[in-house]
């Protein structure tokens, strides 16, 4: 039987919206009470679930038997068809909530659950900063993540946190993006200058002459890759992606903060810096992104790492570099039955540099997944091109899910066998392995949802037409708003009308009878 999570006084709005039709952007108004989509109470199975399935050894700031209050209190409700889409969606956020620790510098997310030791104060590690930003960029509650950024900024007498630099960090993109979210203008402009100090410290640190950053492959967090080397300086797809959205980030903030000649400086140093990594990155023979070393050229390997500038918008539009992407679904590239290589399969050392030893050349590494699927919607739903389509995305995105399992359980760790699906090294220490996200990527990719600095609201679902008849993404914190995406085929599931509509405070802004594209502007104050 299926269960609407729905008051039965709905179906009057429901012929309401029906009888409107199919309009690009609306307005409609109803009563304040009416503005819950989905009913929390009815997903805390999920969470109960999963405090069941295995012995809480470390514990930190949220215990699992205040997982549920803290949860339903603080992250956006979603609901699908496929239950373990859904599944995997509760789970990831119940495994992030386990990283939040409490420290008299305040509270930080930690990669490891137990100590490790080329981890800084407080068992903090920033080579995953970026994605722990974005994942909990859709918290209610700000604090966690204004802290944690603070720490890393200023965690040492109001310097940098030990190790802070030690792996590559787009912190200056990811801090935008959740402007972008949150709308927090006075935090934005508190972090500026440390953001700017940080950018100086690398320029000075890993810049070569010729503008372009240069990093290890370990302290981007990929040792034994192919390409790569521990103690090599090369020029590298990842750093030099990061470096100038961190550029066009700061760009961003200047101009916010009032600041245009910062904003200039830059802004020209984003385009600049574009323009080198294009240009001296891109393996015209390979059609692809590759490692580059000062004197011996590009490797010869394509690595998902070439996936990266997509997620960040550093390639030119219109002019065919999308090619790279046809590597993504093909059996000797990238595509195998557990998810999506870090290295083409049909290279020679394809798994063969570092076996069980961090392995890169191959094996599967959720953070890498993240990364890649977070490029494949912004090439979908940004750029021109019919290399990749919806259902690529849903096709990786999906084999995503099914890799989080082991034993029949949830389950989320350092890397995998991308054949069998078997966690590699997998023990204590890669429990709930903190280093990737989920539910940002399923937000913002598969729900679609666009943040913006502007006051709108644009969705574009890549899920693929007739794979579900509903979904709903319901309690999402936007601009101050809440918000809601909701696609229900014949208007049946949530009876609120037929088609996709986004709702900002219980209130319909935008709709569409198809699966598409969709914007609205958000309400002003009075």
């Amino acid at each position: 039987m299926v269960i609407a999570h729905c008051q039965c006084h709905r179906k009057l709005l429901a012929i309401v919206l029906i009888g409107l039709g199919s309009l690009g952007m609306m307005t409609w108004s109803r009563g304040a009470g009416d503005a819950d989509v989905l009913t929390k109470a009815a997903f805390k199975h999920h969470i109960d679930h999963f405090n069941t399935m295995t012995e809480e050894t470390v514990v930190n700031l949220i215990p699992n038997a205040q997982a549920w209050d803290w949860l339903s209190q603080n992250i956006p409700f979603f609901e699908c068809p496929d239950k373990a889409v859904e599944e995997i969606y509760y789970f990831r956020w119940w495994s992030f909530r386990k990283h939040l620790k409490k420290t008299p510098k305040g509270m930080v997310f930690t990669e490891f659950l137990t100590d490790v030791g080329h981890a800084g104060d407080y068992n903090t590690i920033s080579c995953a900063l970026g994605h722990h930003v974005s994942e909990g960029r859709w918290l209610k509650d700000r604090a966690p993540i204004d802290d944690y950024i603070r720490y890393w900024l200023r965690g040492s007498d109001g310097e940098p946190a030990p190790k802070f630099r030690r792996f590559s960090s787009w912190l200056a993109a990811a801090a935008w993006e959740r402007y972008q979210v949150t709308k927090d203008r006075a935090f934005l402009l508190d972090i500026l200058d440390d953001l700017i100090a940080d950018y100086a410290a690398w320029e000075k640190q890993q810049q070569w002459p010729n503008g372009l950053f240069w990093q290890f492959d370990v302290r981007d967090g990929m040792e034994e890759s192919i390409s790569g080397a521990r103690r090599v300086e090369q020029a590298r797809p990842t750093i030099n992606t990061y470096m100038m959205a961190n550029a066009r980030a700061l760009r961003e903030m200047a101009l916010l903060a009032g600041k245009p000649q910062i904003a200039q400086q830059f802004g020209e140093k984003a385009e600049t810096l574009r323009t080198l990594a294009h240009d001296h990155l891109w393996h015209p023979d390979l059609e692809f992104y590759t490692v580059r070393h000062p004197e011996n050229g590009h490797a010869d390997v394509r690595e998902a790492i070439g996936f990266i500038p997509w997620r960040f918008h550093l390639p030119p539009m219109d002019q065919g570099y999308e090619v790279a992407w046809k590597q993504l679904m093909d059996e000797d590239g990238f595509n195998a039955p557990f998810g999506v290589t870090t290295a083409e399969r049909r290279h020679p050392k394809f798994r063969s540099s570092g076996i069980g030893t961090c392995e890169w050349d191959g094996a599967l590494w959720p953070f890498a997944t993240t990364q890649t699927l977070d490029a494949l919607a912004n090439v979908i739903i940004d750029y021109p091109q019919d290399v990749v389509n919806e259902e690529d995305y849903f096709h990786v995105l999906r084999t995503y899910v099914k890799s989080q399992y082991a034993d029949g359980k949830p389950f989320i760790g350092e890397y995998q066998d991308e054949v069998t699906g078997q966690w590699i090294n997998r023990g204590e220490r890669s429990a709930f392995y903190n280093h990737s996200t989920f539910a940002d990527s399923l937000i913002t990719g598969l729900m679609g949802l666009r943040p913006s600095a502007q006051d709108l609201v644009t969705v574009q679902p890549l899920v693929p037409m007739d794979t579900w008849d509903w979904f709903c993404l319901d309690h999402v914190p936007y601009h101050g708003h809440t918000l809601t995406i909701l696609w229900d085929k014949d208007g049946k599931r949530y009876e609120r009308g037929s088609g996709l509509q986004i709702l900002i405070d219980g209130q319909s802004i935008a709709r569409s009878n198809t699966m598409t594209r969709l914007s609205g502007r958000l309400p002003q104050e009075p």
